[in-house]
């Protein structure tokens, strides 16, 4: 019922919009409390000398005159832009595929297959990452054994530059339960009619994967795909510390691991809050490309019609 009586020949209105603003009290407490005081705080250190032990000290634009020319830095944002562009299209690949094939069946094994799925996004990262330093040993690993018993050469996953990198971004390829909950959503909300409609007429799976069941999840995937930006970019940091320790040469050091480092090993408070500020900017300007991607195919698409 849109209107609901309460003690005391009170109603309410609960298709007003202030009706129901109070239920959001708590998510706008803790969104106040665990990410804009936090980030006010980074920004007014952003422009301070800060090391932790004694009251910041104003220092003007120096921090970002370092920035400017601290190569590590750069390097390290450059291994996570290319630790993402290989993990984020390979979640949405693992994620859209598992929910299209869990989709289509019924029963026991789709339980199965379903709970399968979304299992390594409830497992603690650490125990992710460590259950994956094990695999990845190559000493007594198993996928290192397995790739030996093809007559594959092992790429030294934990002891070469690509090959670590190849290692990282398979410990995080395989996180995509909540991708794969959303993508089996949007799946599932799709009418059968549609499908009943191109079997009559003879079409293929093929025709109605592409011409049905991918377009009308498109926005969807847009949404997951600049999710996973934000999230591959920040959640690097455990596996690149566990995992290869940022190494071998520095070739998985990440910017989260960096900035890390700067903070509570050199800590540098200040010039870490600059690094901060900086790495958020550019993970905002990455998570924009897959919409500005989505907004120029579908300009190209209404110029066609």
């Amino acid at each position: 019922m849109p209107v609901r009586a309460l003690p005391g020949d009170q109603a309410v209105d609960v298709r007003r919009p202030g009706a129901r603003s109070p239920l959001a009290v708590p998510y706008l407490l803790g969104s106040l409390l665990l990410v804009l005081a936090p980030l006010v705080l980074a920004g007014a250190l952003a422009f301070t000398d800060y090391y932790g032990f004694r009251a910041p000290e104003f220092s003007g634009v120096r921090n970002l005159v370092r920035l400017a020319g601290d190569r590590p830095f750069w390097d390290a944002v450059g291994v996570s832009a290319l630790v993402a562009l290989v993990v984020v299209p390979l979640r949405l690949l693992l994620a859209v595929g598992a929910a299209l094939l869990l989709a289509r069946r019924r029963g026991s094994l789709t339980t199965v297959g379903r709970a399968a799925a979304y299992l390594p996004s409830a497992i603690p990262d650490a125990a992710w990452a460590l259950l994956w330093l094990w695999i990845l040993n190559p000493l007594y690993g198993p996928l290192p054994a397995l790739l030996g018993a093809l007559g594959v050469p092992d790429p030294g996953f934990l002891t070469t530059s690509w090959g670590a990198r190849l290692g990282l971004a398979l410990v995080m390829a395989f996180q995509v339960g909540e991708a794969f909950t959303v993508a089996l959503a949007a799946r599932l909300a799709i009418p059968p009619q549609l499908h009943e409609a191109i079997e009559v007429e003879g079409g293929s799976a093929w025709f109605a994967l592409t011409r049905v069941t991918l377009p009308v999840m498109a926005p969807i995937l847009v949404v997951l795909a600049v999710r996973d930006v934000v999230v591959v970019v920040q959640n690097a940091f455990v596996p690149a510390l566990l995992v290869t320790g940022g190494g071998p040469a520095n070739a998985t050091l990440t910017a989260p691991l960096l900035i890390y480092r700067r903070a509570f090993e050199y800590g540098e408070l200040g010039y870490a809050s600059t690094l901060s500020l900086t790495l958020l900017v550019l993970t905002g300007l990455a998570a924009a490309l897959p919409l500005w991607i989505a907004a120029r195919l579908a300009t190209r698409q209404r110029g066609r019609r």
